[in-house]
């Protein structure tokens, strides 16, 4: 997995600032229309679901995870992790 910059984040929906506006106001007391809704942000955005995922390669591993067959390698986690840090406190491009 890639972890991407920060600034690749989605804006604040609508529905984000609805809530900030309404934890402010739970915070003084005042409880009055106060509602709480989850969902996700792909609902949010209105984006159908992942099409990049490969449920094939989900359900072996999930059974390897289940069979007790499923090796992790640690170095490689560990390998990738610090590379991306490296990508992401590189400075800039110009």
């Amino acid at each position: 997995m890639k972890i991407g910059p920060l600034d690749s984040l989605p804006a604040a929906s609508p529905v984000a600032a609805e809530r900030r506006a309404s934890a402010a106001a739970n915070a003084h007391g005042d409880t009055e229309g106060l509602r709480v809704e989850l969902v996700s942000r792909q609902l949010l955005a209105g984006e159908p679901a992942r099409a990049d995922i490969d449920q094939a390669k989900v359900d072996r591993i999930a059974q390897a995870i289940r069979d007790g067959s499923f090796r992790i390698d640690a170095g490689a986690i560990a390998d990738k992790l610090i590379a991306n840090a490296q990508e992401l406190l590189a400075p800039p491009l110009r």
